[in-house]
């Protein structure tokens, strides 16, 4: 018996048991982890000849990468310059509407991360349920926006440091030297410094956001030195300002910039699904956190960027001030400096500073299990695949580590116009990821009704389906097709205007010539969903046992609620 029918066998008769000699050489005498990579790679030799990655992230570790993955410098840093063109009535929209359309997203990732945890998680999705040619570019894709996200964070980490450093007596190469050196060794050992690395990270980054939305509160309420009570005063400026056009046009573009710069934000939500694949008892662990995305979403962002339209006017020139030097521009270092609160800007922007960091940190062990999934699926070079003893992909890792050089360009152009340049590019990557996972569900959905696979028997299924999934990828494409809308509204082109243009809409002929690229040289065919293989790699995971853990006084029960 195969391991792809015993797994089909085990389904239907609904045994975690591992009965047959095939699966029990696999799984008892080789070990899980040995199982699942030998069920991905196609044989146990090519497992033991170039490793595989280990389940060693914890509970407390998903929980707060899923947590700390959806704060980073958008919130903190780059909803300023969409708080100023749009105001903070369209800001509250824009973020919130994204936020639906994420939260459908997560929803069909979830479901088939639950299904099954790989590591890499979504190109082997696209291959295995849509297309192989859809699982070749989203891999290379989502490689690439990580890698130049890790750029994005380490140049607004440049720009962070520039805070303290007014005069500019020190290279920003100081600064990103040091950043990429924190990072990378941070990942090359065992998973396990990794995820503890995001656990501190992330903690500080959630304790900081509660604190900026109580005093947040606070000066809204006049609570404040300058006991100024804000309440709604800077909405009746202009809740929904004109950003091209005017009237109600004016007002409807405001609204539609803040989606892209909204999208930016959010990125990295999907992160918990590619920590799936080295993650204890994923079963439990990734549906308690796809679950909590909503509130996250609400809470973290709804509601901060809520806080930052009472406490700041979206015409203060500091939110776009050409000369402010790291989080000067800030919404909540202004809306802290402004009502006379002295000190905690500079703990803010330390606390940012680590933010960024936390993110590079993120991006490069994201991108790294993005090349690795790649490499697994036969899509890129072999030796990719080879992982230390620890279970860390290295020659993934040192790859993806070394796009960061690309940040150097910070010091000859400026790490403000670099961070945006980069912005732009990882956000069209970012979505159409995003569209990946929406119609990859779609296709993984048909494969199991279609192969017997009753969706009431699921650990993890997803609400509104298949709607949500429609709902959420038509989104992401309309803002793919016109983010870039404000460089067809200037005459004439410059060259502000051709890099504009060039960093909107240069990922749309990547992902295309990637699709197309394994498309006609392999001559890939859609997947038929009643052959799509949803079975290989699961029965080594539902062989797996995790320890329940059993809280023996109220503050563990709160613990293990939360993590």
């Amino acid at each position: 018996m195969s391991v792809n029918d015993y797994e089909k066998q085990q389904y239907a008769v609904g045994s975690n048991s591992a009965s047959d000699n095939d699966v029990k050489d696999i799984v008892e005498s080789k070990g899980n982890a040995i199982g699942e990579a030998a069920d991905v790679y196609g044989d146990i030799q090519t497992a033991e000849q170039y490793g595989y990655v280990q389940r060693g992230l914890k509970s407390r570790h998903i929980q707060f990468i899923a947590l700390g993955g959806t704060i980073g410098t958008g919130l903190f840093l780059g909803i300023g310059g969409a708080f100023a063109n749009a105001g903070p009535l369209s800001v509250l929209l824009g973020y919130t509407i994204t936020g639906c359309a994420v939260f459908m997203m997560m929803q069909c990732l979830g479901e088939m991360a639950t299904w099954l945890p790989l590591p890499g998680a979504i190109p082997q999705y696209c291959a295995r349920y849509a297309d192989p040619a859809l699982g070749f570019a989203v891999g290379w894709n989502n490689w690439y926006q990580c890698a130049i996200t890790l750029c994005a964070e380490i140049s607004a980490a440049a720009i962070l440091v520039s805070f303290w450093d007014q005069d500019e007596k020190y290279s920003p190469a100081i600064w990103i030297s040091l950043i990429i050196i924190i990072i990378v060794c941070l990942n090359i050992f065992a998973v396990e410094i990794y995820g503890e690395a995001e656990f501190i990270f992330a903690s500080i980054k959630i304790i900081t956001i509660l604190g900026l939305l109580i005093a947040g509160l606070v000066i809204m309420l006049g609570g404040g030195p300058d006991h100024d009570r804000r309440g709604f005063r800077y909405w009746k400026e202009g809740a929904m300002k004109e950003y091209v056009g005017t009237g109600a046009t004016g007002r409807f573009t405001g609204l539609w910039s803040t989606l892209v710069n909204a999208a930016f934000s959010y990125g990295g939500v999907e992160m918990v699904a590619v920590a799936a694949g080295e993650a204890t008892n994923p079963r439990k662990n990734i549906p308690k956190a796809v679950r909590r995305v909503f509130w996250r979403i609400l809470f973290f962002y709804v509601l901060g960027s809520f806080i930052i339209g009472t406490t700041v006017s979206s015409n203060d020139p500091q939110l776009t001030a050409a000369d402010a030097k790291g989080a000067q521009s800030s919404p909540w270092v202004i809306a802290i400096k402004n009502a006379g609160i002295p000190v905690l800007p500079h703990i803010i922007n330390a606390v940012i500073l680590t933010s960024a960091t936390s993110s590079g940190n993120a991006f490069l062990y994201t991108g790294s299990r993005y090349l690795f999934g790649v490499a697994q699926n036969g899509q890129a070079p072999r030796f990719l695949l080879k992982c230390t003893k620890g279970g860390v992909p290295i020659y993934c890792v040192a790859i993806t580590a070394s796009v960061s050089l690309i940040t150097y360009m910070s010091v000859s152009t400026g790490a403000n116009k670099v961070f945006t340049w980069f912005q732009n590019l990882t956000t069209i990557a970012q979505l159409f990821t995003w569209c990946s996972i929406c119609y990859t569900y779609i296709q993984f959905r048909k494969a199991l009704i279609a192969q017997g696979v009753d969706r009431n028997t699921l650990i993890f299924r997803s609400v509104g389906q298949p709607y949500i999934a429609w709902i959420a990828f038509v989104y992401f494409a309309l803002i793919i097709v016109f983010n870039g809308f404000k460089v067809f509204t200037t005459t004439p082109w410059g060259p502000d205007e051709l890099t504009a243009f060039f960093t909107a809409y240069i990922g749309v002929p990547i992902f295309g010539l990637l699709f197309a690229f394994w498309k006609i040289f392999k001559k890939s065919k859609k997947v038929n969903p009643a052959e799509a293989d949803i079975w290989s790699g699961k029965a080594a995971l539902d062989a797996e046992v995790w320890p329940e853990q059993i809280p023996r006084n109220a503050l563990e029960k709160f613990w293990f609620w939360l993590c």
